[in-house]
This record gives structure tokens, C-alpha cells and sequence, in this order.
């Protein structure tokens, strides 16, 4: 039982080999082999949950540290590691059931499986260690494959071409991926520096060592003013870049570059979660700091979260609500629903009787949103290659044509919305009611305001999609699809090989729906356990009478819905609405179009300091810099040596008796400078 965990992150990470190990007669064949080592470690997943109502480290090898001190590379298994360990086990092995068919004919495909299994095996390595050392090597191969992946197609064709469509700008596959490996980098930086820092105070890397001995080094960190704000401040910057949240979030719209089987891992599986996996693993250590040790500076790493996780759902939910790129409405929606997750821990951190409400509920979110975002791009895989586009103004479906797709989305998409009584509705209105007990009210408005954004793009994009809706707000954005995303088209239901993943995934949905105050409850009661173990209920207990204000959120988060879903009911399905007519109307409308189209002018903006600065600068470098370097390394030394070559052989008489006063005159003159040194 004790190897389970161990072989959950180890199986796929051998497996991102295994096909290369095979002989090649076999064929595709060898990607089943692949899939067998990710089923295993689903199995081993399984074996975690015995371990569910405790909190165990399992202890590997230990390393010395450069100080002597010894690093444990160990397993930690907790309430949360075995829940997530387990959601992401099995949402990647449908996945990659679901490429093996998806990415039949598609170039580079053995480095495409190597990434996925390899990227897999890091996700779980950075879920189940015990300390920062070993979580960051996990994390660092996240990141890694994650640039593999998303620049897959780096030969750079055009119908791999992301953005437009004519004149709008298109994004290259290789751009693409550079762009997410350096957001991405420069978030893990800043968080090496924090770890750093906390080394330096608490001398161990472990968690539950941190945890333990929290009061004696955030006490000595917060006797130097502002430096724990710093660190907080230094690690929010990993898991807000990993996790595409503002101001490190234009990275992952362009990441849609890549497979859809790979936007379906990044999005519900791996990359993103670990950034709210990471909050979550930390929560204890700042919330003992906050409300136990009372060190008033721990409370910036809960408010900093919640409000960067709240602005981060409104910002991407209102750029979804104009994008006509099928796989970036999905992305877009990907960043404001993990804006949640953030925005449920931090509210979670902001008074104790929010605390198991929040907590719970940012957790439920994670794992609702694995399933049901996963099926929607399963789904949007299907469509594009159906379609032959990316653009969700050049699908044209029906139910009668793709019945089983038009139900699975269907279901998803509610999902997304936070329809009851599908999943995502109880872990949704679960952070909206945290916001209220925690007495963040302005945090509270700007979400319910996002359900009504939710609403809105959603059923716009399921409208435009199925419903034979005409996306007239993005009128002069149709029919110039110059650029088709893959060779192949086909009409009707999917292979039953990408069907039944998704269609799992839509019926797990419905289930967990149906069952989600009772599963609600279960995940409330071992996070309570959990904190009770670690002796943060001590405080004060989780509020019970909260009915009023549940009752109160159940029905804004309604009436939110309905908001949002009225107009694009209208406007995208039943055809009642013009929303051509109102932009060409209302200028202030069309202004607003155009700042949402523009992405809030934000990856503008990036792009104006920081890309086009550095490109600015190759010239000047290579002239002024680069070019004197060279003169002075490359010609200026050899002329140097040959100078003294030159002087030197002049020396070089070849007569015995010079030869003869040079030995004699350095021979005196060692004597001298030992007499020197000796009178010293």
C-alpha cells in the first residue's frame, strides 16, 4: 500500500518512454502500452483513498543539503493530495483514450505521447511530495511539457495557426509556446526566491515541518518590516503564472496552439490546478500565522488571493463574451473559474467562519471543473475537426446531426454556468456564500456580476454552435477563415473512441450534480478533520447558521443567470435580438466590443514593453555589446598574445652567456624577495 503513491507519479513518467523502447512494427500499437502505465496509475491513485482520513508522510531517500542539513524526499498523503491525486489520474487517462484517436495521422507523434505521459507523471510527482524541493521538480516538468505541447505544431504551417481570423493577427505554435514557457519561468523564479527565503528562516522545505514550527520563523520574518509581504507577494507569482491568473494571464488564450487533447490536460487536468493546488497546500501555514499566531501581515496572502482571484473571473469571463475561437472561449472561461477557486481560499482565510465553506468550496470547484471543462474540450476537439475551423462562427450543427456531442456539451456547458442541479452549481454558490461570510461584500457583487458573464458567453457560444444562431456583434469576423486547423472534415458523431470520454465525463456531471450537497458534505467533513488534526478549528468553530444567507446566495446566483442567459437566449437562439443592429446604434457599445475584442488592450500592452522592447534592442546589443565583445575576445586577445610572442622571442638570443645573465638575474632576484618576506 505504501508503494501506491510512489507508483502514481512514477508509472507515467516511465511511460513517456515505453513507446520508444518498443519495435516500431508495432505501430500505434505502442501509444496502448503508454495509455496502460497512466491506467496504472490511476490504479494506484485508488489505493491512495485508504489513507484518506489521515495525514501521512511516507518517507524516500534522504539528500544532504550544501549547510549539512538533510532533505527528505519523501510522499505526503492528506485529504487533499488523494482527492486531487486521484481527479487527475483518471481525467488524463480519458484524455489519452481519447488522443489515441484524435492524434491518429497527426505529425510528431511520438514526442507528443512523451509529453503527455511525462507531463502526467510531473503533475502527480508535484501533488504527492512532501516538501518544496521535490514539488518543484514536478512543477518544473509541468512547465516544461507544457512548452513541448503547446508548441507541438512548431513547424509553424499555417492551418495550425491560431487567432485572426483576416486582419486580425494570427499566433504562431512556436510563439505560442515561448510565450507560456516564459510567463510561466518567470512566475517559477519568483517563487524559487520565496522558497529561498523561507529556507533561510525555518531552515526545512517540508510541510509539515513549516507548519509546526510557523510561529518560531514567521515570527522572526515579521520583525523585519514588509519582508513577509514580499515573500507572499514572491510566491503568489508561481501559482498566479501557472494558473493564467492576472497579471500573468495572456499566456494560456495562446496555449490553445496545441491539440485539443492538450488543452483539455492544461485546462482541467494539470498545469492550471497546480497553481490552486499550491494556495491550498500553503492555506494552513498562513491561516495559523493569521488568526493564531496573530501576525496581521499573513492576512495580505489571503486578500492578495481573493481579489486577484476575483478580479481575474470578471476580467477573462468578459473577453469570452466577444471571442469567436471555439478553444479560446474555453480558456477564457478556464481563467475566470479558476479566478473562483482562488477567490473561495482566500475568502476561506479572511475570517474563521468562512474557513470550511471556502475551503471546501474552492476544492469542490477544482474537481467539478476537471470533469466538465474536460468534456468540453473532448467535445471541441470533435467539432473542429468536423467543421474544419476554429471559429465558432463557421460551425454550423444541429442536434439531428450530432446528437449525443449537442447533449454532452449541453450538459457541460450548464455545468460551467452553474445551472442547478449540476455540479457546478454547489460548489459555485459554496464561494459566492464564503464571500458573504467572510464580510467581502464588494468581492461578493463583482462575482455574482460574473454568473451573469458566465451566462452570457456560454449560451452565445452553444447558440452560434448548434442552434443556427448568426453571431452578428462579430459580423465583419466571418467568412474569412483563410486558415483551417486540420486537413480532415467528416460529418456526424465522433469515433466511439472520442465519445465515450467525454460522454463519461458529461454523465459523472449529472452525478455528482445529484449527489452534490451529500459529496459537498463528505469533502467539508475531512478538510474539517484535516484542520482539526492540525488544530486550526480551535479558534472558532465554521458557522452554522448560514441558512438565511444560503437561501439569499442560492437566489441572487438564479436571478444572475437568468440576467445574462435572457439576451443570449434571445440574440443566439431564438433570433429575436440583433446585436449587429445595436452595435451599429450605440457607439459606446461598439467601443466596448472593440476593448473586449482587444483583450482589456492588456496583451497589447505586454507586448509594447516587454516583447518589442527586447526585439527593439537586438541592434544596439548586437552592435554595441556583442560587437565589442567579439573585437575584444576574439581579436583583441590573439593580437595580445601574439605581442608578447613577438617580445619574447626577441629575448631569445640563442647565445649561452645571455641565456646564462637571465638565470643568474632571476635566480638573484628570488633571493631578494625571500629575503624580504623573511624580514617581514
Amino acid at each position: 500500500m505504501e508503494l501506491a503513491p510512489w507508483l502514481c507519479w512514477i508509472m507515467p513518467t516511465i511511460g513517456s518512454i515505453s513507446h520508444y523502447l518498443l519495435p516500431k512494427r508495432m505501430g500505434r500499437t505502442r501509444y496502448l502500452v503508454t495509455i496502460s502505465f497512466s491506467f496504472i496509475a490511476w490504479i494506484m491513485a485508488l489505493l491512495t483513498l485508504g489513507y484518506i482520513h489521515e495525514v501521512r508522510e511516507i518517507h524516500g531517500i534522504w539528500f544532504p543539503l550544501p549547510d549539512g542539513r538533510l532533505l527528505d524526499i519523501g510522499v505526503l498523503l492528506d485529504p487533499l493530495s488523494i482527492v486531487l491525486a486521484n481527479l487527475v489520474a483518471f481525467l488524463s487517462l480519458l484524455i489519452l483514450i481519447y488522443s489515441f484517436k484524435y492524434m491518429e495521422g497527426e505529425p510528431g507523434e511520438n514526442r507528443y505521447w512523451f509529453f503527455m505521459s511525462l507531463f502526467i507523471g510531473g503533475m502527480l510527482l508535484l501533488i504527492l511530495a512532501n516538501n518544496f524541493i521535490f514539488f518543484f521538480i514536478g512543477w518544473k516538468i509541468v512547465g516544461l511539457c507544457s512548452f513541448g505541447l503547446i508548441a507541438h505544431y512548431y513547424s509553424d504551417e499555417r492551418k495550425y495557426w491560431i487567432g485572426g481570423p483576416e486582419p486580425h493577427p494570427f499566433q504562431k505554435p512556436s510563439r505560442c509556446g515561448l510565450k507560456a514557457l516564459w510567463v510561466t519561468t518567470l512566475g517559477d523564479v519568483a517563487l524559487l526566491a520565496s522558497i529561498i527565503i523561507i529556507y533561510v528562516f525555518s531552515g526545512t522545505f517540508n510541510y509539515m515541518e513549516l507548519y509546526h514550527s510557523a510561529s518560531s520563523w514567521m515570527g522572526e520574518m515579521s520583525k523585519i518590516p514588509g519582508l513577509l509581504t514580499i515573500t507572499i507577494v514572491l510566491f503568489l507569482c508561481g501559482p498566479f503564472a501557472k494558473s493564467a491568473q492576472f497579471p500573468f494571464h495572456e499566456w494560456l488564450p495562446e496555449a490553445m496552439a496545441g491539440p485539443t487533447p492538450v488543452s483539455a490536460l492544461i485546462h482541467a487536468a494539470t498545469m492550471v490546478k497546480a497553481g490552486v493546488y499550491l494556495v491550498a497546500r500553503v492555506f494552513p501555514i498562513f491561516y495559523l500565522a493569521t488568526w493564531f499566531i496573530k501576525i496581521h501581515e499573513a492576512m495580505n496572502f489571503f486578500m492578495i488571493v481573493a481579489f486577484i482571484g476575483c478580479f481575474t473571473a470578471f476580467l477573462a469571463g468578459s473577453q469570452a463574451m466577444v471571442a469567436i475561437e471555439l478553444k479560446k472561449v474555453l480558456a477564457y472561461s478556464t481563467m475566470s473559474v479558476i479566478g473562483y477557486m482562488m477567490l473561495g481560499l482566500g475568502a476561506a482565510g479572511l475570517s474563521p467562519y468562512a474557513l470550511i465553506e471556502g475551503f471546501t468550496s474552492g476544492i469542490f470547484h477544482l474537481i467539478n471543473h476537471g470533469v466538465f471543462k474536460a468534456a468540453l474540450f473532448l467535445c471541441a476537439g470533435v467539432l473542429i475537426h468536423a467543421s474544419g475551423s476554429i471559429y465558432i462562427t463557421d460551425m454550423r450543427f444541429s442536434s439531428k446531426e450530432m446528437k449525443l456531442t449537442w447533449l454532452f456539451m449541453w450538459i457541460a456547458s450548464l455545468a460551467l454556468i452553474g445551472v442547478p442541479p449540476l455540479s457546478g452549481f454547489w460548489s459555485k454558490d459554496g464561494i459566492l456564500l464564503s464571500c458573504l461570510e467572510s464580510g467581502q461584500y464588494a468581492l461578493f457583487i463583482l462575482a455574482t456580476l460574473t454568473v451573469s458573464v458566465t451566462s452570457f458567453y456560454v449560451i452565445r457560444c452553444m447558440g452560434i454552435i448548434f442552434h443556427r444562431g448568426i453571431d452578428s456583434s462579430n459580423n465583419s469576423h466571418k467568412n474569412h477563415n483563410s486558415h483551417i486547423s486540420h486537413d480532415h472534415e467528416h460529418h456526424g458523431e465522433a469515433s466511439p473512441i472520442m465519445l465515450i470520454p467525454y460522454g463519461i465525463l458529461a454523465l459523472i456531471t449529472i452525478f455528482i450534480g445529484l449527489i452534490g450537497p451529500f459529496m459537498k458534505e463528505m469533502l467539508s467533513e475531512l478538510f474539517s478533520s484535516n484542520f482539526k488534526h492540525l488544530g486550526l478549528l480551535k479558534y472558532g468553530s465554521p458557522h452554522h447558521g448560514a441558512t438565511y444567507l444560503e437561501f439569499l446566495t442560492i437566489a441572487i446566483s438564479i436571478a444572475m443567470i437568468l440576467l445574462g442567459a435572457f439576451p443570449a437566449y434571445r440574440a443566439y437562439i431564438a433570433y429575436k435580438l440583433d446585436v449587429f443592429s445595436i452595435l451599429n446604434k450605440y457607439p459606446i457599445m461598439r467601443y466596448f466590443h472593440k476593448f473586449l475584442w482587444n483583450r482589456w488592450y492588456m496583451d497589447a500592452f505586454f507586448n509594447k514593453v516587454f516583447a518589442e522592447s527586447v526585439l527593439a534592442s537586438r541592434e544596439p546589443t548586437a552592435k554595441y555589446i556583442e560587437g565589442s565583445m567579439d573585437l575584444a575576445l576574439n581579436v583583441g586577445v590573439p593580437r595580445l598574445f601574439s605581442y608578447i610572442n613577438a617580445g619574447m622571442r626577441k629575448l631569445q638570443t640563442g647565445i649561452l652567456s645571455v641565456n646564462m645573465i637571465y638565470i643568474i638575474s632571476l635566480f638573484l632576484a628570488l633571493i631578494m624577495v625571500m629575503l624580504l618576506l623573511g624580514v617581514g
